[in-house]
């Protein structure tokens, strides 16, 4: 292959006129048209003088012309960094200057901001809107809708993806065309996308759910998305009979369950329901299940490694857990302190090695060199442990591990019992200073609909279930628990929040 991720996820659609998004104003793009947009794009990223191996940095709204850029940076061999449209300017600068991107585009309405941030980093600027107007795509207007692809090959970097940078600076992990294309190679096939498949995408695409699993893997099976701005309830409910399958974060579940047009009718028709990026609770598996039959399959990924693990599409899709290692996937559980293999049961740190797996940091030898180890393994800073039968379970993150007066407390463990509390909606445990025992444990409680949280109440139910030394000696009670856009909790605000809790004490 010249290209192999262009050439297995694109080239084979030249010219197609079978529909690839439909959008949420009815309105329908081809494959043919949605890779001539791309070609054309293409033509102006390499007009601009940028060179395969270029960075560009993409901070822009979702659209059909957005994704068409993702297209073009990989047909003309440039690496595509995607970022969050919630970061700031300062936010923006850092990542801009630390991947040393040659192209910056923008939001028209941003390009005052950033204006100088480029001219001070000698990056070129231009402008994509929400609704396809911009600099570029008025460029792109009048190119040719072919673009002869760029040769590379399975190591060469085709996207950086920055972590969320809460424990310290942002790292930019670098990803390969072969991390990208055995990813979706496998999903595809563990999951029995085709090209009868209609997906409903109302992730964002400048992270790894929306962009690199959920859109790689339709444009491999040859399937059509609809290509929803963002999850917007309404819009849901009306597009699922249109739908064959759903990707969603543990948010979009809950949403569509708290309202009762979404019912076993509405989901009839669908063949598959996966969920990620955040842990989905027992609870609202169960739910989801007696309302509609169905069963959700959760999985396992990162930024650095795309998807690890997978419930089974055939078996039992196993609440609690996120299912088993997908093939080509090595995965351990080891010793924090020592990274010897823990038994079966106990709970460490979670390693993965494969295909899959990233290059490494972007110019952070060193934190490459922590985290990546020689032999390939990736220490993910997720704790978790395998059940009897071999399904992985997480715990949390390494970070999130509170160590109070000695003894090893895993959040998970007491959050699972707040959960089970009958006026507690959700919860999430961290851990604050403490001055006799170093760090002490805090429940922070968000109250079911129309219930008022007793705090002795909840106490007296962690009691009854769980080791003294576990004990929240506080529990907080708020409306709705801080969240990033992926519906991951935020512990990092929660800690900050109320780190001194105990100050006095």
């Amino acid at each position: 292959m010249v290209n192999p991720l262009y050439d297995s996820l694109f080239g084979g659609h030249s010219g197609k006129t079978d529909t690839f998004l439909h959008l949420a104003d009815g309105s329908t793009i081809s494959y043919g048209a949605f890779l001539a947009m791309g070609a054309r794009m293409a033509h102006v990223l390499t007009g601009l003088g940028l060179q395969p191996g270029d960075r560009v940095a993409a901070q822009i709204e979702k659209s059909p012309q957005a994704l068409a850029l993702y297209a073009a940076c990989v047909q003309a061999g440039l690496v595509f960094l995607p970022l969050n449209t919630a970061y700031t300017v300062p936010e923006l600068t850092y990542f801009i200057e630390n991947s040393e991107a040659r192209l910056i585009v923008c939001d028209p309405d941003a390009r005052a901001h950033l204006d100088p941030v480029a001219a001070r980093l000698s990056a070129k600027l231009e402008t994509l809107g929400a609704d396809g107007d911009g600099s570029l795509m008025k460029r792109a207007e009048g190119q040719p809708d072919h673009f002869a692809t760029v040769p590379r090959g399975p190591d060469d970097l085709v996207a950086f993806l920055y972590t969320s940078g809460t424990t310290g600076r942002s790292k930019g992990a670098m990803l390969t065309q072969s991390n990208l294309l055995s990813n979706a190679q496998t999903l595809q096939t563990e999951w029995r996308f085709s090209s009868a498949d209609t997906l409903l995408h109302a992730l964002p695409i400048f992270h790894t759910h929306g962009l690199f699993v959920a859109t790689n893997v339709m444009l491999l099976a040859g399937g059509s998305m609809i290509f929803l701005p963002r999850f917007d309830l309404d819009q849901m409910i009306a597009n699922l009979p249109r739908a064959t399958s759903m990707m969603g974060v543990p948010t979009f579940y809950t949403r569509l369950l708290a309202d009762a047009r979404f019912d076993k009718a509405l989901a009839a028709h669908m063949r598959l329901f996966i969920s990620g990026s955040a842990p989905l609770l027992e609870e609202t598996h169960q739910q989801f299940e007696e309302r509609t039959g169905h069963r959700i399959l959760e999985r396992y990924g990162m930024t650095e490694t795309n998807m690890n693990t997978s419930n089974p599409y055939d078996g039992e899709r196993r609440a609690g857990t996120v299912g088993f290692p997908l093939p080509g996937v090595d995965l351990k559980i080891t010793d924090p302190a020592t990274g010897q293999k823990v038994p079966d049961g106990e709970v460490g740190q979670i390693e993965v090695r494969g295909p899959n797996v990233f290059q490494g940091y972007w110019r952070m030898p060193e934190k490459t060199a922590e985290e990546l180890r020689p032999d390939g393994f990736f220490i993910t800073g997720d704790l978790g442990r395998l059940d009897a039968d071999g399904y992985v379970q997480i715990v949390g993150r390494n970070k999130d591990l509170i160590i109070s007066g000695g003894y090893n407390i895993y959040p998970k463990e007491v959050e699972q019992v707040l959960d089970a509390h009958p006026d507690v909606l959700e919860s999430a445990v961290i851990g604050v200073p403490h001055p006799d025992f170093g760090e002490t444990v805090v429940g922070v409680v968000v109250p079911r609909p129309g219930c008022d949280v007793d705090e002795a109440g909840v106490l007296e139910c962690v009691s009854d279930a769980l080791a003294r030394f576990k004990h929240p000696r506080k529990i907080v009670i708020l409306p709705e628990l801080p969240r990033n856009t992926m519906g991951k909790v935020q512990k990092n605000v929660l800690r900050d929040q109320y780190g001194d809790l105990f100050q006095n004490a």
